[in-house]
């Protein structure tokens, strides 16, 4: 499913129209990214749990020509469990 798609459907569900939902889906993923950048969870209850997880830096193999070692640097990266 698509951005559009997922539009639509709330639209359908909602009874609201699809400009509305497109604007409350905006809002929804601009407050959901500026609350993973200041490093806060986001629980929603039957549905699931945003949070950001520290990946340690590793050594990997570089794809581009085998065998060759490259360092990963420790990164922070957004994740989601899923709910009950």
């Amino acid at each position: 499913m698509n951005r559009a798609e997922l539009v639509k459907a709330m639209a359908e569900k909602s009874g609201l129209s699809a400009a509305a939902c497109d604007k409350a889906l905006k809002a929804f993923v601009s407050a959901a990214t500026d609350a993973l950048k200041a490093g806060d969870k986001i629980q929603l209850v039957g549905f699931g749990t945003f949070e950001v997880r520290e990946r340690k830096a590793r050594e990997a193999v570089n794809p581009q020509k085998p065998g060759e070692k490259i360092k990963v640097p420790a990164a922070k990266v957004p994740a989601f469990k899923a709910g009950a």
